[in-house]
C-alpha cells in the first residue's frame, strides 16, 4: 500500500498556493481537519491529503453579542469548553463522529460545519446552517474569498455560509468561520415514558412538540437497544420555574399513556449524549443515517426489522439511525427511505459495500444537475475530492 501524500499549508497564502497548484496539475485533494469522518465515503480514492491544522485559534468571541469567530480547524471540544465557561452554547448541538468509529475525540469546528452535524436540538433550534454567519476560505480555483458577516443581521450579497454548510469540503476549504451562539439553559429536565412501541412513540413525540410545553428535543430508544425497555424521551429547557411548570404539563398530558419518570440535569445530559452519539448502536454492522418526515420514523423501523435492523429515533422520528448486519447491501434501506419521502446516507460499513454503492442518497436528476453547476462554479477542475460520494 502506497502512503498518501500530505500537504500541510501554514496560513492562507500557502493554502492558496497549494490549491492553485493542485488545480493547475489536476491533482485531487482530500480536505481533512481532525479526521473523525475520514472513513465516511468511498475508500481508496487517488487523492493528496490536505491537512488543515494551522487554522486552530479562537479569533474573536463577543459573548454579549452572541457571536464567535474561530479558525476552521479549532477543536470542537475547545469551543464548547470556552462557551460553557461563559454559560453559552452552540445551539445546534454538534457531536464528534469519532465515537462512531472508535476514535478519540478530534472533531473540528470547520469539520462539523462542513458535514452539517446537528444534534438532538436541531428540530427546534435549527441546523448548522441556521447558525453559520460568515466564513473565509479558498475555492477549488485557488482563490481566497469571504462570505457572510460577523453580525447576526446580514442581508448583503449571496448567503455563502448556507451553501458551504454540509458541502463536505467539495466546494471550498474553509479557514475561518463565524457562528451565532446562544445562552445555555439554566435548567434541563427530561420526561421519559416507558414501554411505548415505535408508532405510539412517534405520536407522543409529535404531540409534545406541538404542545405549549415547548419541548426542545424528542427521541425514542426501542426495547431491543435499551435492555428490553423502550424509552421515549422529551427534553425541556429554560429557567427553573418554567421548566418545572412545563414538565408538569407533559406529565398531565401523557401520564396516562405510559409510566413516566423525570430525569434531573445530570441524568438527562447522559441520556442525550447517548442518543446523539448513537452509543446504543455501537459494534459490528452497517450504520445508516436516514432522514424522513417525523411520523414516518416508526414505519422505517417496521420495514427494516425483517432485515435484522436495530434502530434509534431522534428528531421526534425524523432521524433514524439504523444498524444492519454487515451482509446488507443497502438496497432495502435506500428503497424504504425513498418510498417514505426521505434519504439515507451510509455512515459506517465494510469496504466492499462502500465501494459498491454511493455513500449519499442519489439525487433527483434536476437537483443533481443544479448541484453540479454549483460545484463547477467553485471547483471547475474538480480537484476537491470529487469521488468521495460516488
Amino acid at each position: 500500500m502506497v502512503d498518501q501524500a500530505i500537504l500541510r499549508p501554514n496560513g492562507t497564502d500557502e493554502l492558496v498556493e497549494a490549491v492553485g497548484q493542485a488545480a493547475a496539475r489536476g491533482q485531487r485533494l482530500e480536505v481533512r481537519g481532525g479526521g473523525t469522518k475520514s472513513a465516511i465515503g468511498r475508500p481508496g480514492r487517488n487523492t493528496t491529503l490536505l491537512q488543515i491544522q494551522g487554522f486552530d485559534k479562537v479569533i474573536d468571541y463577543d459573548g454579549p453579542e452572541l457571536v464567535l469567530t474561530a479558525g476552521a480547524s479549532t477543536p470542537l471540544a475547545e469551543i464548547e469548553t470556552l462557551l460553557a465557561q461563559n454559560n453559552q452554547m452552540l445551539a445546534f448541538e454538534p457531536f464528534d463522529h469519532g465515537v462512531l468509529f472508535g476514535l478519540p475525540p478530534a472533531a473540528t469546528l470547520g469539520g462539523v460545519i462542513a458535514a452539517g452535524v446537528s444534534g438532538s436540538r436541531r428540530l427546534t433550534a435549527g441546523a448548522v446552517r441556521d447558525h453559520f454567519l460568515g466564513l473565509r476560505g479558498v475555492s477549488g480555483r485557488g482563490e481566497a474569498f469571504m462570505g457572510g458577516a460577523k453580525v447576526v443581521k446580514n442581508v448583503t450579497g449571496y448567503d455563502l455560509p448556507k451553501l458551504l454548510a454540509n458541502s463536505w469540503g467539495q466546494l471550498a476549504v474553509m479557514t475561518e468561520v463565524t457562528l451565532k451562539v446562544l445562552p445555555r439553559p439554566q435548567t434541563v429536565q427530561t420526561v421519559v415514558l416507558s414501554g411505548l412501541d415505535e408508532r405510539q412513540a412517534c405520536l407522543v413525540m409529535g404531540q409534545a412538540l406541538r404542545s405549549q410545553a415547548d419541548v426542545a428535543a424528542a427521541a425514542h430508544l426501542p426495547a431491543d437497544i435499551n435492555g428490553g425497555l423502550a424509552l421515549t424521551a422529551l427534553r425541556l429547557e429554560g429557567f427553573e420555574p418554567s421548566v418545572k411548570a412545563r414538565v408538569q404539563m407533559v406529565l398531565e398530558q401523557f401520564g396516562a399513556a405510559a409510566p413516566c419518570d423525570v430525569l434531573p440535569t445530570e441524568a438527562s445530559a447522559l441520556l442525550w449524549e447517548q442518543v446523539q452519539s448513537v452509543k446504543p448502536l455501537q459494534g459490528e454492522g452497517t450504520l445508516w443515517r436516514i432522514n424522513v418526515p417525523p411520523m414516518a420514523g416508526a414505519e422505517v423501523i417496521e420495514q427494516l426489522k425483517p432485515y435484522g435492523a436495530r434502530c434509534l429515533l431522534d428528531w421526534a422520528g425524523g432521524l433514524v439511525w439504523a444498524l444492519l448486519p454487515t451482509t446488507d447491501g443497502g438496497q432495502a434501506v435506500r428503497a424504504v427511505a425513498s418510498a417514505l419521502g426521505g434519504h439515507a446516507m451510509l455512515i459506517r460499513g465494510p469496504e466492499a459495500l462502500r465501494l459498491s454503492i454511493p455513500t449519499q442518497h442519489p439525487l433527483a436528476p434536476g437537483v443533481a444537475a443544479l448541484t453540479q453547476r454549483v460545484k463547477d462554479g467553485f471547483d471547475p477542475k474538480a480537484i476537491l475530492d470529487p469521488e468521495r460520494f460516488i
